[in-house]
């Protein structure tokens, strides 16, 4: 029932955010960095708190009370991440919805889920999985079955993309979209390995998230696993994220001199601010469920996995419904509706896995 529920929870995350940039496409007569870095605010500064304050009221003290190392690697980590979550904005803006979260989201996914399990191995951390797990045990090879057939899904996605773009190119100058095929897989690649660096910062942070599910646990025995345990350590987190994304923004506003935006006579200034609140809320949403789930699951790379899968799977869904697909040819329909076809595979097999232990 666990396992169940736990897929569910990140299938909802999943669906976050996967869903969290299509607001922003409605933001009109604003450059990217004005949207971005006011949506920001809501997803690391504004609701991080709210929603910590409303599962773990006491979530200030743990912050306080915390050793340095704790904080600091857990801050350290968000800082990377936001460089991963910087050009994960950059990587949707050439390549788009769809194709941009298959690759960027896949490389998480597969940095996110082995990486902590290489450092555990090397560091001999106690009760925690090592690579080890993953080449010896039941549940691990299943789980690495599931990844690889996510890497095959996202090959299939790349390769749509490579496809579309030939497509592009036989357009005229003036049909042609904000698509650019080599820049966005650069900007693509440096994202998907540095956005591995938020389940790190969650590793990091555990000892606070453990604090908290033990306050829980002793004021409500037997209950299991507090599901919101990680709400206090995505605070920490998304204060290194912020920072990174708000020095790179104030930069784009001065350098292009876009801070104008917000006092422009011609931009619906009301319906954009709600729009990038509305984007900035649901894109943390997708981590206050991952919490959940990875509480019901237990295992951090199957967690990772999963949500990434459901991302990636969701961002695709939304990358038909917006039509850029749309008038591509047959073979290129084809491969990006095999890519997501292969991805659904990986995430029941992933799922399979948790049946196993």
């Amino acid at each position: 029932m666990n396992a169940i529920a736990g897929v569910l929870f990140h299938f909802i995350g999943g669906f976050a955010s996967g869903s969290f940039y299509v607001p922003y496409k409605k933001v009109k007569a604003w450059s990217w960095e004005s949207m971005w870095i006011l949506g920001g605010v809501f997803s690391w500064i504004i609701v991080p708190p709210i929603a910590a304050y409303i599962t773990i009221p006491n979530f200030w003290n743990i912050i306080r009370d915390s050793d340095s190392n704790t904080l600091g690697y857990t801050f350290l980590f968000g800082l990377l991440w936001g460089i991963g979550g910087l050009t994960y904005g950059l990587g949707v803006r050439y390549l788009g919805v769809s194709l941009g979260s298959s690759i960027m989201l896949g490389l998480s996914m597969v940095f996110g889920s082995l990486m902590p399990a290489v450092y555990y191995f090397f560091n001999e951390t106690i009760g925690k999985h090592g690579i080890d797990y993953f080449l010896s045990t039941g549940p691990g090879i299943c789980v690495m079955i599931g990844l690889l057939i996510c890497v095959v899904g996202i090959y299939l996605c790349g390769y749509a993309g490579m496809l579309k773009e030939r497509g592009i190119k036989s357009q005229s100058e003036d049909l042609r979209p904000e698509y650019n095929f080599t820049l966005g897989i650069v900007v693509a690649i440096v994202s998907g390995i540095l956005s591995a660096c938020f389940n790190f910062g969650i590793e990091a942070g555990k000892p606070m998230a453990e604090i908290a599910n033990n306050l829980w646990k002793s004021a409500n025995p037997g209950q299991g696993e507090f599901l919101y345990q990680n709400n206090v350590t995505y605070v920490v987190i998304l204060w290194g994220g912020f920072t990174t994304n708000f020095l790179w923004c104030l930069y784009l506003l001065m350098k292009n001199k876009t801070y104008t935006d917000y006092t422009k006579s011609s931009s619906p200034l009301a319906k954009n601010i709600l729009l990038c609140a509305l984007a900035g809320t649901t894109w943390y949403l997708q981590f206050f469920f991952y919490g959940m789930g990875e509480s019901r699951l237990g295992n951090g790379a199957s967690s990772w996995i999963l949500h990434m899968a459901f991302i990636i799977l969701i961002s695709n869904a939304w990358g038909i419904a917006l039509k850029e697909w749309k008038g591509v040819s047959k073979s290129t329909y084809r491969a990006i509706i095999a890519g997501i076809v292969t991805i659904i595979l990986s995430i029941c097999v992933v799922g399979l896995a948790k049946t196993l232990e």
